[in-house]
Order: C-alpha cells, then sequence, then structure tokens
C-alpha cells in the first residue's frame, strides 16, 4: 500500500506488518535495503573495517619504539624511569577519548555516524602525523591527547556495525569491528617495530642525516597516516543509517502492532520493553552490567599492551626478555593474522552456540590462568622463548577480543537505535576512562618495584576482577527489561527487537 504523492512507502514485513518508508531518509533506505537482501551487506561492511582499521593503528603503534622514543627525548633521568613516563604518553591518548567520546556519541545520534566518522578519521591524518614529528615530551603527549579527544568514532561506529545488517547477522558485524580494531592494534605496533629507527636498520636507505634520521618515529606513523587519508576519501560513499525524519502517530501504532506480534519471543508474563518506555542508560542494567564488565577487561587489555612491550624490550636484570623490537614486531604481527582468522570463522560459531555471555566468562578464566605463566618466559631463550611467547600472545590477545566483541553484543542489543550513539559514546567515555589509568599504573607500578615483571600484577588483577564482572551480565537475562529464556531464545528476542527499534 502507497499513499499518493510519494510521501509515505510502506513495505510488508515478514509478521504481515506494514512499515512506513520515508523517501530521503537514509535511515529508511537502509531499513528497506535490509528487508531486501536477506545476504551480507559486504560494501556497508567494508566501510565498519576500513575505517575501524584506519583509527586502530596509530593507537598502538608507538608501544615498540616508545621505550626509544622516551629515552632520545631525554625525559627520563634513569633508564628505570622510562617506563614511567611512557605511561603518561599512553595515557594522554585515552584520556583525551575519555573526556569527548559521550559528545560525539551524542553528536552521531543527531547529525549522523557518517560525519562523526570522517571527522575521527581525519584526526589520525592530522594529529598522527604531528606525533612522529614531536621534539619533546610535551609535544608528543599534547599531540597523543588530541588525537583521542577528536577521534570520537568507535562508539558510533560499532552502532553502525548493528544497523547496517539484519538481526542474524549482528554477531559478524559486531565481530568486525573487534577483529578490524584487534587487528589495527596488532599490525599497528608490527608497524612501529619495524619502521621506526629506519636510518638504523635501513642504512642503505635511510642516512643519519636524512628527515628519517632526525626524526626516526615519524615514518610508521606516516604510514599509518597515509592509510588513513586513503580511507577519509572512500568514506565519502560511506551510506548513513541515522533515521532523519520525526516519529508519526500512524507509525507508533504500526510499531505497537509489531510488538504486540512478538510476544512469540517472550513468556506470557514478561514484556519486552516498549519504544516509549526509553530508560535512562544508568538505569538500563543490562546495559550497565556489559559497560562494566567492557570497562575491567579494557583496562586489564591496555595494561597489557602497554606492558608486554616495555617487558620485551627490557633488559634481563630488570625482569624483561631483552628483545628487539623486531622481535616484538614479529610476535605481534603472527598475533594479528591469528585474530583475523578466529574473529571471522572461530568467534561467530563460538557466540551462537555458548551465546555472549559464557563465551565472555571461560575466556576471562582462561585469560588469567595464561597471564600467571608470563614471568616464567623470562627462564627461556632462544627457540623456546619464541615458540612460547607467540603461543601466548596468540591466546591472550583472541581470548581477549572473545570478552570485548561479547560486550559489544551485549551492549548494543541493550539499547534502542535513537540512543545507540549516546549509549556507545557513555561506554566509550567510561572505557577510555580506565585505559587511561592503565598505562600509567603499570608503567608505576614496575617503575616503583624496579622491575616490569611487577607491571603483570596489574594485568593478573583485571583477569580475576573480570570474572565476577561477566557474571554480572546474567542479571541481563533474568532482570524484568529481558526474558530469562534460553540463550538461543533470548539471543532471537534481543535482535528482534532492536530491528523493531530501527
Amino acid at each position: 500500500m502507497e499513499e499518493e504523492g510519494g510521501v509515505t512507502s510502506p513495505l510488508l514485513l515478514r509478521q504481515g506488518q506494514e512499515k512506513v518508508y520515508h523517501p530521503g531518509c537514509p535511515g529508511c533506505a537502509n531499513d528497506r535495503r535490509k528487508e531486501l537482501q536477506e545476504g551480507l551487506p559486504y560494501k556497508e561492511f567494508l566501510y565498519v573495517w576500513i575505517i575501524c582499521l584506519a583509527t586502530s593503528l596509530p593507537v598502538s603503534s608507538l608501544f615498540p619504539f616508545l621505550y626509544f622514543m622516551i629515552r632520545d627525548l631525554h625525559v627520563a633521568k634513569r633508564t628505570e624511569d622510562i617506563g614511567f613516563y611512557a605511561g603518561f604518553v599512553g595515557a594522554s591518548f585515552m584520556l583525551g577519548r575519555c573526556l569527548t567520546s559521550t559528545v560525539w556519541g551524542m553528536a552521531a545520534d543527531r547529525f549522523g555516524r557518517k560525519p562523526v566518522a570522517i571527522l575521527g578519521v581525519f584526526s589520525v591524518v592530522i594529529f598522527n602525523t604531528l606525533f612522529g614529528l614531536s621534539t619533546s615530551y610535551w609535544m608528543a603527549i599534547a599531540t597523543r591527547f588530541l588525537l583521542g579527544a577528536l577521534n570520537g568514532l568507535l562508539g558510533p561506529i560499532k552502532a553502525y556495525s548493528i544497523e547496517v545488517c539484519r538481526p542474524e547477522h549482528e554477531a559478524l558485524g559486531i565481530s568486525l569491528v573487534g577483529t578490524a580494531w584487534g587487528i589495527g592494534l596488532i599490525i599497528g605496533p608490527a608497524l612501529g617495530g619495524y619502521l621506526a629507527q629506519p636510518a638504523e636498520k635501513f642504512p642503505d636507505l635511510f642516512s643519519p642525516d636524512s628527515f628519517f634520521g632526525r626524526f626516526p618515529y615519524f615514518l610508521p606513523c606516516l604510514c599509518s597516516s597515509l592509510f588513513a587519508a586513503v580511507v577519509l576519501v572512500i568514506c565519502i560513499w560511506m551510506p548513513e543509517t541515522l533515521h532523519k525524519h520525526k516519529a508519526r502517530h500512524d507509525e507508533n501504532k504500526n510499531d505497537e502492532a509489531l510488538e504486540a506480534h512478538q510476544s512469540d519471543y517472550k513468556d506470557k508474563d514478561e514484556q519486552i520493553p516498549s519504544l516509549d518506555d526509553k530508560k535512562s542508560l544508568l538505569k538500563n542494567w543490562p546495559f550497565m552490567s556489559s559497560l562494566i564488565t567492557y570497562c575491567v577487561f579494557s583496562f586489564h587489555d591496555m595494561a597489557y599492551s602497554e606492558v608486554f612491550s616495555l617487558w620485551a624490550e627490557s633488559d634481563r636484570k630488570y625482569g624483561g626478555l631483552s628483545l628487539s623490537s623486531e622481535d616484538v614486531g614479529q610476535v605481534l604481527s603472527v598475533t594479528g593474522v591469528s585474530l583475523l582468522i578466529y574473529q571471522l570463522s572461530v568467534y561467530p560459531r563460538t557466540n551462537k552456540i555458548l551465546g555472549p555471555i559464557k563465551t565472555s566468562r571461560v575466556a576471562a578464566v582462561l585469560c588469567m590462568l595464561i597471564l600467571l605463566g608470563y614471568p616464567y618466559m623470562t627462564h627461556l631463550s632462544g627457540t623456546a622463548l619464541s615458540v612460547v611467547l607467540n603461543i601466548a600472545s596468540i591466546l591472550k590477545i583472541n581470548l581477549a577480543s572473545t570478552i570485548i566483541s561479547s560486550s559489544f553484543i551485549l551492549q548494543n542489543n541493550a539499547v534502542p537505535q535513537d540512543q545507540r550513539g549516546a549509549a556507545n559514546g557513555l561506554s566509550v567515555t567510561v572505557m577510555s576512562l580506565f585505559k587511561s589509568i592503565a598505562p600509567a599504573a603499570a608503567g608505576s607500578l614496575g617503575h616503583k618495584n624496579g622491575s616490569m615483571l611487577s607491571s603483570f600484577q596489574v594485568t593478573r588483577w583485571c583477569s580475576f576482577f573480570s570474572m565476577p564482572s561477566s557474571s554480572l551480565d546474567l542479571s541481563s537475562r533474568s532482570s524484568p527489561s529481558w526474558p530469562h529464556q534460553s540463550p538461543e531464545q533470548h539471543d532471537a528476542g534481543i535482535s528482534v527487537y532492536v530491528a523493531s527499534q530501527s
């Protein structure tokens, strides 16, 4: 049924109800595409992938060379103090992101996901390049802070990955965010490890008096910035998913009828939240419980990322492994390949069988057990050290990505579309606060005790605390907001609810 004049164009849904689509509304166009296209939205997934990759590359690309950068900036009076100062450089990015992520999320809900994504990628091009040209400690901190403050696309891009796909593909969509982000966090350090100090590593190509000899840490930053510039151009054709029209009375009637039909997904005495029941995010317990888990483990993951490279490159007399930046880059490259395979082939199946809550709980236990073995690697050397370190790194990063991806799914399924940008913005804000504390805490602990092994205490504590935090998500099943069902029924009910909100 269509109205004259092209005002609205309803499309029959599978449930037998009519959905009103508004001409010129990008959100309606996206909904229509999802109804007609049953397969995967490859083009939209590609946008998610490259944007997340371009944004995540500079986040951790500095870790392999940060130790040497702080040393060359001559801010640390003693070698043992380098980890202390390095921690604040790593924390400055997260502090900047913490202060602005909620604002960027609200902007994405008002103006759209696309403009926020474009501005975020543009900030990478500018401030990541300037970071590579840093000539002082405070310039390095300032450029990293501004990069974090103006790069607010992580929350909106998570919402975008949910909105572009049908409910049955949500796990894969959110896995793409986790995969691309995780790959960037692995390839970034690999770039930093291989390309930093090119005059020393490639003397035939770069002389000490050349530009790259005077700025030894600019080349890896330049490479990631050039990739971001290409992504920035591609984003011009990125489709928007936010609805730009106001809800009409007849649409509300249709939505109420649709919600009534969806009662098959719940018990008779329990209710799925209605469209008009827009709870405060802070009172939304399913969302807040998954947020707590996400933040605790984000603290752990950032502390680990900061500590791993510093620990691996530190001298053995300080509890390190005495590895070179190339060795660290090789380990992280292998880990990145494993993460790509795991997120695209293993995690979606695991999530389908166990559900996001059980999956994250098991991963937290295994992650803690793996970290308990890291201090004993100092007794190994040669091939044995290389094999054990690669295996441990592969297991650790894949378990961490499992917990983070599961948290993404729980958070986005707990809120309607018009709150999704703000919810993800709040999530990134609190997560960034935790991540801004993590590098400084880990580095300071190693500095205080004179051993980088002490820094791993932070990561072990967080793995321990992430287990009870994961159990908080159980309440999202039994709370009044969501029916108490089997994992398959529960996920189906959530998917239908999210689809009705879009």
